[in-house]
């Protein structure tokens, strides 16, 4: 009878053993290109990135959101890049993004995008309050002026640099 007890106690450690030790997984990564310009998202805390890359042949081009393991990157997790692009009327860099807010509570966010490229100087987009209610979306536009003296096209890459929930 003892032993019979004793081998249904291991069976039963193993099951919850393998079911909760299969946990843990930090994700993987998301990676999106449908043109040929390149970027690239690492995640080094084990969170998930992702990174999107568009290009409509009009100096724009769509960008990445890279994971960590804090709670900003919950917040991150939550926007989208929509469309990355130089605006030749108003000579600025802007991006469009979609907040998602799949929690129970509304939250007002701050969003700062990242512009970049390999011949570019590197400039930055912020927006704060960006009010999104409880299972709701919001669209956004960042801007910020364009240092260079071109047509933007060396501006290749746009990403999340940080997204926080206030």
């Amino acid at each position: 009878m003892k032993l019979r007890h004793a081998r249904a106690i291991a069976v039963f450690g193993i099951a919850v053993l393998a079911l909760t030790g299969a946990r843990g997984s930090g994700g993987g990564g998301c990676d999106n290109s449908s043109s040929g310009s390149s970027s690239s998202s690492s995640s080094s805390s084990g969170g998930s990135g992702h990174t999107d890359n568009d290009s409509d042949g009009n100096g724009s081009s769509g960008g990445s959101v890279s994971g960590g393991g804090g709670s900003a990157d919950k917040a991150s997790r939550d926007v989208t890049i929509d469309k990355c692009a130089y605006d030749a009327a108003t000579k600025n860099l802007t991006a469009r993004i979609t907040v998602r807010n799949d929690n129970a509570l509304d939250y007002d966010y701050s969003v700062t995008m990242r512009f970049s490229g390999t011949a570019a100087t590197p400039a930055t987009a912020v927006k704060t309050g960006i009010a999104v209610a409880a299972g709701a979306s919001a669209s956004a536009e960042l801007t910020t002026p364009y240092p260079g003296t071109g047509d933007g096209s060396e501006y290749t890459k746009c990403e999340v640099a940080s997204a926080a929930r206030l």
